[in-house]
């Protein structure tokens, strides 16, 4: 199903690092880890989340996006998707069209037709790929290449229809260890010459290959599990950034980034942090 009723395209992304513009998030109202689908939420499953903290340190995110230049949008958080303040994984923008997941987890189902129903009411132009499981995670663009993680969550068979639907660009699976989630959990673009990642999860061969693209910046095993590789660029060499990440906060300044530090760490024991909880809709 598509939304065509303005001719003037009103979504635009072809990087992960172009000046964010607009984006859509959700408040992490209903928060709450009733069904374990990553191994963070394992070691979070007794303590769960205090939605009080993780409702302020979402307002300060929002707030300090905003001070920063970007137009922030939220979902209507609703009471039957604990998940839903990581709208990233239900949808990403191409170009002019916001592709919409096909959500792998039972628990995330249905968090689809919430954002499908933002989008037709504001006329943004949309395309479902719920032919093939795919989210929004495990999909990273730079400029005419779409790097396509291979996980529990994303079909292989993603690859042949995004190539299909996007025939001018170059769509390159990456396959990692699945226990990570999604892709941007261990690989994040941060520029068009750089990019974290945690090597761990990848095979020789793949780092080898991203590594003729990108200086790789290195993301170790306990950083990694506080969601360090999943930042957030807003542009300008800007990066969202956890304060208790610090190797990786002192290597992005080291790089000649300007890092963003807000405090995700409720909110990060359900297995996700800035990427995750942005869906950029302008990127430009």
């Amino acid at each position: 199903m598509s939304s065509h009723a303005k001719e003037t395209p009103s979504a635009w992304c072809r990087s992960e690092y172009d000046p964010l513009r607009l984006v859509l998030l959700c408040p992490p109202k209903y928060m709450e880890i009733k069904e374990i689908i990553n191994d963070v939420q394992k070691r979070y499953q007794q303590e769960n989340i205090d939605v009080a903290t993780a409702m302020l340190q979402h307002r300060q995110f929002v707030a300090a996006l905003q001070k920063n230049g970007v137009e922030t949008v939220m979902l209507e958080p609703s009471d039957h998707f604990p998940e839903q303040v990581f709208t990233r994984d239900i949808g990403f923008t191409i170009e002019d069209t916001v592709f919409i997941g096909d959500m792998a987890a039972s628990i995330r189902q249905g968090e689809e037709e919430e954002l499908q129903k933002w989008l037709a009411k504001r006329q943004i132009r949309f395309q479902s790929l719920g032919s093939h499981r795919v989210e929004g995670g495990d999909v990273l663009i730079d400029q005419d290449t779409i790097f396509v993680g291979i996980s529990s969550r994303t079909s292989e068979k993603t690859i042949q229809e995004l190539e299909q639907k996007l025939p001018s660009f170059q769509v390159i699976p990456v396959h990692f260890d699945e226990r990570y989630l999604h892709l941007d959990c261990v690989f994040n673009i941060l520029s068009p010459t750089e990019a974290l990642i945690f090597p761990e999860a990848l095979s020789s061969e793949t780092v080898s290959m991203l590594a003729e693209r990108y200086t790789l910046i290195p993301v170790n095993r306990e950083e990694q599990f506080a969601l360090g590789t999943n930042v957030l660029s807003i542009g300008s060499r800007r990066v969202f950034s956890q304060p208790q990440n610090r190797e990786v906060n002192a290597q992005l300044r080291q790089h000649g980034f300007h890092v963003i530090e807000n405090d995700f760490s409720e909110i990060i024991k359900s297995g996700g942090a800035f990427r995750c909880c942005t869906m950029p809709v302008i990127r430009k």
